[in-house]
């Protein structure tokens, strides 16, 4: 078996695993905790492996200066990934400390059996333990070879129920998120932010009646830093109010988007097996033999993170070293970019995860850190925390990008698809922090006096990434014609939002079978099943109707499918949608049913979190979420304006995994967002006859479907 990409990365087992001599272990993460749960599932697999109780694991997340460079969480690879990563460096640690051990007592490593760490022999009474063995020692050992691996038949741990690890703390209101950390001497920042990211400061105050206020310019970057939080809140406000920026008018406005993506493609190509291809997009035919073509086309807007806390961070400067505590989802490019945005050696930046808010993309959280950086570095040694308020996160967090999808499909005499044709037109997933020379993508840096721009936006060529993510149908098709069309420039900035383009790609895709089968006259299922060769995706959807319950029967009440795999690689994720649509032309979800096939589970109750909340954030920007922004800059600023979902909407959810406890566990963190408004979509044209494709879902868009 060969070693995971993680091991191989970085084969020293010391990285991933300390015996501690307390009777603990520690165990090195390259991922961080964003609320999915991975401090948890780390950690089963760790006690499992060890034959230790998961009480004694100490989970330890990404810090440059500690843990394996796992270069950051996302596209649901923690556990798949890092998980391996674990499993094959705790395995090799076992099979360490019982060679150590057959030496200690002198018996055949055979013999040895291990129960919480203490090692026992059948061939004598004596027993040692992994902390006599090794506490406190390093390994020194480099992982070559993965070693025997327990037969998951045997599993005490892995797959059954545990509770998280990383929730006392928050229930008990210790100190568990960045927010309540508190340094010695710490002071705050609040950051006076212009209108829109390429305004000009044309005139502020160089001094506030304030004598505890410390302004910080740097071109057009203007903060002020104060001893209690609430003076630098106030201050902010005074400054801002009495500052005066210019700015271009924004272009094009929302209603413009869909004509500009169109009007406005950089690069088209065409895309095989999920890879986009560098070749000419050959020209789509009907095909001879089609007795009906359909064609539509499906829109998602701009939309937020919409975390429930603002971005934060704390830095703090002493001695030519730069540490900054972070909840960004990859520290390690974290550092990297902020090296480079300073001009410091990349051995004087540590940064070190700590949790905040979860958003599941690129929010504000790398973009504090540079924030807080600059303060720290203008209050030299004096560690700085600073935080967003909810107006900034939503005005200047990166937001997921619009995209516009065109689809068209033939059905032979026998209501079988014969053509498929599915083109997206979007902007780049491709936002994060990353060295480029001369160039940044933290927006601070925009903002100096000696101004880095912002990296040039490419068409990402690798497979099942950023706009043609799930592009590529599950299905099998005779002849299939995808392309991606790359949109360079956009009105917004955007990058990374939970399952990138595979949300809109899924929702056009789902939406397009459910005519399609209508169309045919078959039964969503079966119309499905017709076009399945894949077996482990057969078996969801054939799980899905055996568990469906009855359809609801109220007037205005219908029900809704969606099936896929999320990037066509990871979990199999069928979702059903029992809704009804109010007098006011309200949308509401009544029940949900989700079946899922992951491989081997490892944390159940985390890997069913994942899919309930992946639906539930996802029938939230199907039915309420769109970024609205006029000439001036984004209005949408609050609650109010970006509505997302509340307690009272969700429905009730009942998940079900299948069962594969032989096959590789996979990612499940996005798996049942891009199925979840495609089954909402297909349950509304169920209940009353319309299809939307416009989403979000809201009354005046029904309002408007009904009188078209």
């Amino acid at each position: 078996m060969s070693l995971p990409g993680a091991i191989e990365r970085t084969p020293m087992l010391d990285r991933w695993v300390q015996i501690n001599e307390d009777g603990t272990i520690t165990v090195n993460t390259g991922k961080v905790e964003i609320g999915q749960g991975i401090k948890t599932a780390i950690a089963m697999i760790a006690s499992e492996e060890l034959d230790v109780s998961i009480d004694r694991i100490l989970v330890q997340t990404a810090d440059t200066a500690i843990t394996p460079n796992e270069t950051m969480t996302a596209g649901s690879m923690s556990v798949e990934s890092s998980g391996s990563a674990v499993r094959v460096a705790s395995a090799t640690a076992r099979q360490i400390l019982l060679v150590l051990a057959s030496e200690t007592l002198g018996v055949d490593p055979a013999t040895l059996t291990v129960q919480d760490g203490l090692v026992g022999s059948s061939d004598s009474n004596e027993q040692t333990d992994y902390w006599s063995l090794q506490g406190g020692h390093p390994f020194s050992i480099t992982i070559l070879d993965t070693p025997p691996l327990k037969d998951p038949h045997t599993y005490q741990i892995v797959g059954k129920r545990c509770s998280r690890i990383d929730l006392p703390a928050k229930v008990r209101g210790d100190v568990a998120f960045l927010q309540d950390m508190i340094l010695p001497q710490m002071r705050h920042g609040r950051m006076v932010k212009p209108p829109t990211a390429n305004a000009t400061l044309r005139e502020y105050p160089a001094s506030l009646d304030m004598p505890d206020i410390q302004i910080v310019r740097d071109g057009r970057f203007l903060a002020v830093i104060a001893d209690r939080e609430e003076r630098a809140v106030m201050a902010a406000q005074r400054l801002a109010a009495n500052c005066r920026w210019e700015s271009p008018a924004l272009t094009p406005l929302p209603i413009e988007v869909p004509a500009y993506l169109k009007n406005n493609v950089d690069r088209s190509l065409p895309v095989v097996d999920g890879t986009p291809v560098v070749e000419p997009v050959p020209i789509a035919q009907v095909p001879e033999g089609a007795s009906s073509t359909l064609n539509a086309t499906y829109y998602r807007p701009f939309q937020m993170h919409g975390s429930i806390g603002p971005s934060a961070a704390l830095a703090q400067f002493m001695n030519g070293l730069l540490t900054v505590y972070s909840h960004s989802q990859g520290v390690e490019i974290l550092k990297t970019a902020l090296a480079s945005a300073l001009e410091l050696p990349l051995d004087r930046v540590h940064v070190i995860h700590a949790e905040g808010a979860g958003c599941y993309g690129h929010n504000g959280a790398d973009d504090v850190a540079l924030d807080a950086a600059l303060l720290a570095i203008a209050a030299e040694p004096t560690p700085i925390k600073v935080s967003w308020t909810r107006s900034e996160e939503h005005g200047f967090e990166p937001y997921g990008p619009a995209a516009l999808i065109d689809m068209q499909a033939s059905l032979d005499d026998e209501g079988h698809i014969i053509n498929w044709r599915h083109e997206t037109y979007s902007f780049s997933h491709a936002g994060r922090p990353r060295r480029t020379p001369g160039h940044s993508n933290l927006q601070a840096a925009w903002w100096r006096e000696q101004a880095l721009t912002p990296a040039p936006r490419e068409p990402t060529l690798f497979k099942e990434a950023g706009i043609h993510r799930n592009l590529q149908p599950i299905y099998a098709f005779a002849q299939t014609h995808l392309v991606k069309h790359f949109v360079a420039e956009s009105p917004l900035r955007t990058s990374s939002l939970r399952s990138l383009g595979a949300f809109a790609n899924v929702f056009a895709i789902e939406s397009f079978m459910d005519e399609l089968g209508h169309a045919a006259g078959a039964d969503p299922i079966e119309f499905r099943l017709a076009h399945l060769e894949d077996e482990r995706a057969r078996v969801v959807l054939e799980v899905l109707r055996d568990k469906a319950g009855k359809p609801p029967v109220n007037d205005n009440a219908g029900r809704g499918i969606a099936l896929a795999r999320y990037k066509n690689q990871q979990t199999y994720c069928a979702v059903q949608v029992d809704l009804h649509v109010g007098d006011d032309a309200r949308v509401h979800l009544d029940r949900a049913l989700i079946v899922a096939d992951a491989g081997l589970v490892i944390d159940r109750d985390g890997l069913i979190n994942q899919l309930e909340g992946g639906f539930i954030q996802a029938a939230s920007w199907t039915l309420k979420e769109e970024v609205i922004w006029d000439t001036r800059g984004v209005v949408s600023r609050d609650w109010d304006s970006y509505p997302i979902f509340t307690f009272s909407e969700v429905p009730a959810v009942e998940t079900l995994v299948v069962d594969r406890p032989l096959d590789k566990a996979m990612g499940v963190g996005e798996a049942s967002t891009g199925p979840s408004p495609a089954a909402i979509a297909n349950a509304i044209f169920n209940a009353v006859g319309l299809r939307l494709r416009d989403i979000p879902f809201t009354p005046a868009r029904l309002r408007r479907a009904a009188a078209d």
